[in-house]
C-alpha cells in the first residue's frame, strides 16, 4: 500500500486506523505497575495475547526465545489465554491499571483504552526510540497519536461460488456493483433455494454492518467519518452503498433469515452451495475446502462503485499490539513490538498465522504455495485496509444501531435515508 493510501485512510478514518474480532488477555492482578526486574536489571516483560494457542505449539514462543537472545536482560513471560475468556480479564486490567507490560488488542478497545489512560502513546515511544513508522502498514490512532499497531491482518475478500456463477452464464467474478447485482440475479434465478448474496444482520453479533454492508463503502474509496465524527448523512458514499444494499434485497437476491443470522451461518450457507457469493474472512479459507472438498470456489476484490479506479479498501481484522502506561519498562517493551514488526519477524509470524503482515516489505510464505492466497494478497497489495469501526467508541454498539435501523429499512419500515438519519442522530450521542 501506497504512503498516499496509508496517510488517506488515516485521515479518513480519524482515529481509525487498521479488523475485528478479538480482545486481550490483561496481566495478572498486583501492583500497578508490572514486569519483573532484578538486582542485576535483568527485566521481565509480560505478554498478554490470545495468539498463541491459535498458532501451532510451540511456534510464538520460538519467536520470544529469538527475541531474548537479540536482547539479553530482556526475558519475555507469555499469559496466553483463548479469545472468549480474555474480555471480562482486559477490561478490569484496563480499569485497575494492571495491564501487562505488552498486551494484545482489538482495535473496537483502543479508543476507550486510551481516554481511560490504560495504553501508552505508541507515537512517543517509537520517536523516543527511533523507529520508522513508514514500515508499517497501518496504525490505529486516538487524538493524532497511535495506541495500537495492527501486527497481522485477517481479510475479508469476495469469495464466489464458480460452479454457480457458471451456471447463471457469467464467466468470471464480477467487479462492479453493476455486474454483481446481475450475477446475484442470475444465481437466484437457477432456483432451488438458491440466492445470489448471503448477507448477516444479527443485532446480537453485528459485524456484519462492519464486513457486509459498510465494506461496499469503503471498496469505493468512501468513508462514514468526517473529521473523526460520524457522517453517515449528506455522505453521497455511504448513501449509495447503503443504498446498493437495499437494492439487492429489494431484488430478492439475498438468502433468507439475514436478520437472525451470524458471520457462521453466512460461511455453512456458502459451504453448502446455497449461496454464490459473500465476503468473508480469508481465515476461513481452509475451513470451507475442509467441509466440502468438491466446491469450486474463488476469492476477488469487493466490487467496487461502477467506475471508480481508485484504491480498494479491504475490511480486515487485525491482531493488535499496545503497551501499558502502567508498565514500569516501556522502553523495553517497546523493543519487543518492533521486534515483532520487523521485516523477517513479521514474515514469520504471518506466515503461521495464515495473515497478512502489518510490515510493508514482508511477505508470508503462504502465498507461493496456495493459489486462493497468493490471490488475496494482490488484492491486499494493491488496496489498503479499510474499517473505519476499528478505533471508534464502543464500536459494537455503533454496529447494532446501524444494524437494527437497517433492518427496519429492509423491512419496508422506513426509507434509507431515514435509517441513516436516525442512526447518525444515535452515533453522535456515542462520540
Amino acid at each position: 500500500m501506497s504512503n498516499g493510501a496509508r496517510m488517506r485512510y488515516l485521515s479518513a478514518a480519524a482515529i481509525a486506523g487498521a479488523s475485528a474480532l478479538v480482545l486481550t488477555a490483561c496481566g495478572s492482578g498486583g501492583d500497578a505497575a508490572v514486569g519483573g526486574g532484578s538486582d542485576d536489571g535483568d527485566v521481565t516483560l509480560e505478554f498478554a495475547q490470545w495468539w498463541e494457542p491459535e498458532l501451532p505449539d510451540g511456534a510464538f514462543r520460538e519467536l520470544m526465545d529469538t527475541f531474548e537472545d537479540e536482547n539479553p536482560g530482556i526475558t519475555v513471560e507469555l499469559l496466553s489465554g483463548p479469545y472468549a475468556s480474555t474480555k471480562e480479564q482486559v477490561l478490569a486490567g484496563a480499569a485497575a491499571g494492571t495491564m501487562s507490560d505488552v498486551v494484545g488488542l482489538d482495535g473496537a478497545w483502543v479508543s476507550d483504552f486510551a481516554k481511560q489512560g490504560a495504553i501508552a502513546d505508541l507515537s512517543a515511544l517509537m520517536a523516543d526510540d527511533g523507529f520508522d513508522d513508514g514500515q508499517l502498514v497501518s496504525q490505529v490512532q486516538v487524538d493524532g497519536s497511535t495506541y495500537m499497531i495492527p501486527v497481522v491482518n485477517f481479510v475479508y475478500p469476495m469469495f464466489t461460488n464458480d460452479d454457480l456463477l457458471a451456471q447463471a452464464g457469467v464467466d468470471a467474478p464480477p467487479s462492479t456493483r453493476t455486474e454483481f447485482q446481475d450475477a446475484a440475479e442470475g444465481i437466484t434465478a437457477l432456483g432451488d433455494n438458491t440466492y445470489g448474496w448471503v448477507l448477516p444482520l444479527s443485532l446480537e453479533a453485528p459485524n456484519g454492518v462492519q464486513n457486509d454492508v459498510m465494506s461496499w463503502v469503503w471498496a469505493s474509496g468512501g468513508s462514514m467519518l468526517d473529521d473523526g465524527q460520524p457522517a453517515l448523512t449528506g455522505n453521497p458514499d455511504v448513501e449509495s452503498g447503503v443504498q446498493f444494499v437495499a437494492d439487492l434485497w429489494d431484488a430478492g437476491v439475498v438468502a433468507p433469515g439475514s436478520f437472525t443470522m451470524k458471520e457462521q451461518d453466512k460461511v455453512e450457507e456458502f459451504t453448502n452451495g446455497r449461496v454464490g457469493m459473500m465476503i468473508d474472512s480469508l481465515a476461513h479459507v481452509t475451513t470451507i475446502q475442509e467441509a466440502n472438498p468438491d466446491l469450486d470456489f474463488s476469492i476477488s476484490a469487493i466490487p467496487a462503485e461502477d467506475g471508480y479506479t481508485g484504491e480498494r479498501g479491504i475490511p480486515y481484522a487485525s491482531w493488535g499490539i499496545g503497551v501499558a502506561e502502567n508498565s514500569e519498562h516501556k522502553a523495553e517493551a517497546m523493543k519487543l513490538v518492533e521486534f515483532l514488526m520487523s521485516e523477517e519477524t513479521n514474515a514469520k509470524l504471518s506466515s503461521i498465522a495464515n495473515a497478512f503482515p502489518g510490515n510493508t516489505e514482508s511477505v508470508p510464505d503462504f502465498v507461493e504455495d496456495n493459489e486462493l492466497f497468493a490471490t488475496a494478497f494482490e488484492i491486499y497489495q494493491d488496496g489498503y485496509p479499510a474499517n473505519e469501526f476499528t478505533g471508534l467508541p464502543v464500536a459494537e454498539e455503533l454496529m447494532r444501531q446501524l444494524g437494527e435501523q437497517l433492518q427496519k429499512s429492509l423491512n419496508g419500515d422506513q426509507s434509507v435515508d431515514d435509517a441513516l438519519a436516525a442512526a447518525q442522530e444515535q452515533w453522535e450521542s456515542e462520540f
